[in-house]
C-alpha cells in the first residue's frame, strides 16, 4: 500500500527539520491548516520516537510562527488522531496545526471536545 505522505506531500513541505516536514493540508477547515508529518512512516503518535516528537513540536513552533505572520489568526487548535475509533483515516500520523479566526464559528468553547459534539459544552 502507497502512503500518501511518503509519496506526494513531502515535495510540498513548507519547513521541515531531519525527522518530520510541515505541509499545508489539502482539505483545510480554515485558511492555514497545516499538518506536521514525521518522514518515517508510521501511523500512530504514540510510536513516534522521542527525537521524533521533539521534530514534531519544532516544526509545530515554526509553522505557527509562518502562519502567524501569513494568516494573522486569533488562537490555534493542534490535534492528533490516533486510531480508526479516534476518525483517523490516513494510517500515517500527521499532527493538525489548525488557525482559528474570530467569529470563524458561533461559540468556540469546548474546543477539542467537540470531536464527540454531545460533550463540547460543560
Amino acid at each position: 500500500m502507497n502512503c500518501v505522505f511518503c509519496e506526494e506531500l513531502k515535495n510540498r513541505a513548507f519547513a521541515e527539520n531531519e525527522l518530520a516536514f510541515a505541509v499545508l493540508c489539502g482539505y483545510p477547515v480554515n485558511e492555514g491548516h497545516t499538518l506536521i508529518v514525521p518522514k518515517r512512516c508510521f501511523a500512530n503518535f504514540f510510536d513516534s520516537t522521542h527525537e521524533e516528537k521533539i521534530a514534531i513540536l519544532d516544526l509545530l513552533d515554526r509553522a505557527k510562527q509562518i502562519l502567524d505572520k501569513k494568516h494573522e489568526p486569533s488562537a490555534y487548535n493542534i490535534g492528533v488522531n490516533c486510531g480508526e475509533d479516534a476518525g483517523q483515516t490516513v494510517f500515517h500520523l500527521h499532527v493538525h496545526l489548525i488557525p482559528r479566526y474570530k467569529g470563524d464559528m458561533d461559540d468556540p468553547r469546548g474546543g477539542v471536545r467537540g470531536v464527540i459534539p454531545s460533550k463540547q459544552k460543560y
